[in-house]
């Protein structure tokens, strides 16, 4: 690609081309400064043309104030105060920041007044008279643009010349500054949809509150602040901080501290929520607070803030506030700010609502579960329950235990096809149905004869399993078990010797034909011996090479299923433990007989 500097170097030395060189050199500059070196030299080219001086101004403040004269081919510059006193600024013309160059002509004879610095530096290399053109950049962007010459031209058509190549230099600085700031505004843009990006990854990453809450705060420091704090609204009312970090590690409890307890922030972040847009202070308006130069601390180097309202779905949750030790000009930009409180807002809404849904499906989860197992002289009752599928669906997996009327105990495993609130309210409606009716001392397959024919009644389009056994004390620390199973995995028997049995107990599942076709069984259990019922998501957990753990299941019970307290815990402990697929609960009933009451 041909440079800026190739473009203007050894061209013709007529004006149109020199112009024309200008022009392209304006769309490669990387910025004005450099563009104006590039002006310079062209205007120095010109006859009787001693020396030319570039301003730039912020309001009535100097930027900054370059010299180039024909004696020296380099340019000074000069930074620091100054004031534009006495020097109208170019007007705006409507609809753009821009305007068309004004220029103005000095006799420096007579003084510079209404013309410094540039026309003290002008005089200083010998000129005697002046062009400026003035021209804004920005809405409080302004620059100067002179040339001094050895005397006014003579000629008022060299002087019109001369002032229409001083417009049209302007014009090419006004081009190149403009294209230079959509250049980095649209870089600063794609650098700030990136962040913004990651930034929605990071935060989307987790369904944990707090560690949402920690990625908010963390990914924004040093990246957009030094310091960052959240607020949400707490139970009662009220804004809380939940999340606070800081690139210095000593200095996030003093942070965290403020947060909490400083009247100052919280008035700020309340002003915030109330205003429901993004408050940025600085300078004096820092006054009070414990931030800034008449502050001590690690308060004292902070030169600005920001709180922006968090508000997601309609509803506002709280504030996030940046705090800012770098200089006023790299505060972030509201765009910015705005958007990054959307997204975190967004995020902490959506956790917090997979909290709460969360903790609504495990309460609705233990009501569809026993409170307590039964106390029954002859054995000794285990239970366990795994929720394998995140979801956040109710499952229908339940088991349950009661002592009937004639003291009999009768054991319930079961399982709803599929999840969600159908499948809630049909486990709720037959664990209750067979609690109800084995009270009652109803036998098994009778009982759930009947909570077949109570499905079909209802019209469901899901099928139940259950399985149930009634225990009956012989007398002698033995007890006789009657099994009845409607579509569901038999259960295994322990033996006190170690020896694993099968259950063989078949029927159909209840809710889809009316005769479901069940083939109780009956056996013994000696003291020492257990009862392992489980529902199907214990067999069909599968290991990485896709073996089921039902291959395993005999081994399992005969060293998990001890006298101990855990038994059926320890053995969805190890179902889980080798399982890497497969995502259906699992609900685990033990009976262990002990033998003849004491």
């Amino acid at each position: 690609m041909t440079t800026a500097n190739s473009r203007i170097d050894g061209i013709d030395a007529s004006w149109p081309a020199r112009l024309h060189s200008l022009w392209l050199a304006a769309q490669d500059v990387e910025n004005v400064e450099e563009m104006a070196r590039h002006v310079y030299a062209a205007m120095l080219a010109e006859d009787d043309v001693l020396a030319v001086t570039g301003s730039r101004w912020e309001g009535d403040r100097l930027r900054y104030l370059r010299v180039a004269t024909t004696a020296r081919s380099t340019t000074t510059t000069t930074t620091g105060a100054g004031t534009a006193a006495g020097r109208p600024v170019p007007p705006p013309e409507p609809g753009r920041a821009a305007a068309r160059p004004l220029v103005h002509h000095h006799d420096l004879d007579a003084g510079t007044e209404g013309f410094a610095p540039e026309g003290r530096a002008l005089a200083e290399a010998g000129a005697h008279f002046a062009l400026e053109s003035r021209f804004r950049l920005g809405e409080n962007d302004w620059a100067s643009y002179s040339v001094g010459l050895a005397e006014r031209p003579r000629d008022a058509a060299v002087l019109t010349a001369m002032t229409a190549r001083l417009v049209q230099l302007s014009e090419v600085l006004v081009a190149s500054n403009r294209r230079i700031v959509e250049a980095r505004e649209h870089e600063r843009r794609l650098i700030e949809d990136a962040f913004l990006a990651e930034a929605s990854l990071q935060m989307d990453a987790s369904l944990d509150v707090q560690e949402t809450l920690s990625r908010v705060a963390r990914l924004a420091v040093p990246a957009v602040a030094e310091g960052c704090a959240v607020h949400l609204f707490a139970d009662l009312g009220g804004l809380a901080p939940v999340a606070s970090a800081h690139v210095a590690a000593d200095v996030q409890p003093w942070l965290a501290d403020l947060a909490r307890d400083d009247p100052w922030f919280a008035d700020l972040v309340d002003r915030a929520v109330r205003s429901g847009e993004c408050v940025v202070l600085s300078g004096e308006e820092l006054d009070g607070a414990p931030f800034g130069p008449h502050t001590d601390g690690p308060g004292q180097p902070v030169n600005a803030v920001s709180v922006s309202p968090l508000r997601a779905r309609g509803k506002a949750l709280g504030t996030l506030t940046f705090i800012y030790h770098r200089g006023e000009d790299a505060v972030a930009g509201t765009r910015l700010l705005d958007n990054l409180a959307r997204r975190a807002a967004l995020a902490i809404d959506t956790t917090t609502a997979y909290e709460q849904r969360r903790r609504h499906v495990e309460q609705l989860q233990r009501h569809l579960l026993p409170n307590a197992l039964p106390v029954w002289p002859s054995a000794d009752l285990y239970a366990a329950y795994e929720v394998a599928d995140d979801s956040l669906e109710v499952g229908g997996d339940f088991y349950d235990a009661v002592v009937d009327r004639d003291g009999r105990l009768a054991v319930v495993i079961g399982d709803v096809c599929g999840r969600g609130a159908e499948a809630a309210a049909l486990t709720g409606l037959a664990r209750h149905t067979l609690r109800t009716l084995l009270e009652d001392g109803v036998l098994p397959e009778l009982a759930l004869q009947r909570l077949n024919t109570i499905l079909l009644d209802q019209g469901t389009t899901r099928f139940v399993t259950a399985l149930v056994a009634v225990l009956t004390p012989d007398g002698g620390g033995a007890c006789l078990a009657r099994v009845a199973a409607a579509g569901h995995p038999s259960p295994l028997v322990r033996r006190k010797d170690g020896l694993v049995e099968e259950v063989r107990v078949t029927g159909l599942f209840l809710g889809v034909l009316p005769d479901t076709d069940l083939q109780p069984t009956s056996l013994r259990l000696e003291a020492g011996d257990s009862l392992v019922m489980f529902t199907d998501g214990l067999t069909e957990a599968r290991s990485a090479s896709g073996v089921f753990f039902e291959d395993h299941l005999p081994e399992a019970v005969r060293d998990c299923v001890v006298e101990e307290p855990e038994t059926a815990a320890g053995l969805v402990a190890r179902m889980s433990a080798f399982r890497a697929t497969g995502s259906d609960d699992t609900a685990v009933l033990v009976a262990h007989v002990k033998g003849a009451a004491g």
